[in-house]
């Protein structure tokens, strides 16, 4: 059996581990969701494919974040991946702009996917999806949803998180 790090080491850990993974570049989405728990939407880098030949997608959403709850309450949601001009969207989702937008929606314009689940009218891509699965790993929730449509926006760029802060794809 392995020994527990202490509060200390553990700490140290953690620290370290948040440290690495500024390092790996993300894309950003804003993840949302709308029904029966009520309209709720939040910026995530986590976010990965799963399998193709039933298309299916993952994100990771804290278990705090009212949005899980309402994801799971509601059976579906949309993750729409933001060009990189749209940094300012991915900000209210995250609740930085509380100050200046008191709804995050109105940040943008909005339509419905499939599922009735908000998608942006102008997202780089857009993946409408009904939750197949849902586990809590530590704090987080890890959100399986079967894609039942795709929506492609006409061109951009993604919006990338690295090292702390916002950046855009360079063609090497």
């Amino acid at each position: 059996m392995l020994a527990r790090p202490n509060g200390s080491a553990a700490g140290e850990r953690r620290k370290t581990f948040l440290d690495g993974m500024s390092q790996a570049a993300s894309t950003v989405s804003v993840v949302t969701t709308d029904g029966p728990a009520g309209r709720s939407g939040v910026t995530v880098s986590a976010m990965s494919s799963v399998s193709a030949d039933e298309p299916t997608l993952l994100v990771c959403i804290h278990h705090r974040s009212r949005t899980a709850d309402a994801i799971i309450r509601n059976g579906i949601f949309c993750v729409n991946l933001l060009r990189d001009d749209q940094w300012l969207i991915s900000e209210s989702f995250a609740g930085r702009e509380k100050a200046r937008v008191a709804d995050k929606f109105a940040c943008s314009a909005w339509t419905r996917q499939v599922t009735g689940a908000p998608r942006l009218v102008d997202p780089l891509v857009a993946f409408d999806c009904r939750l197949v699965a849902s586990q809590r790993i530590g704090t987080h929730h890890v959100l399986f949803g079967s894609v039942e449509d795709v929506y492609i926006g006409p061109s951009g760029s993604p919006l990338i998180y690295a090292n702390r802060t916002y950046r855009t794809a360079a063609r090497l």
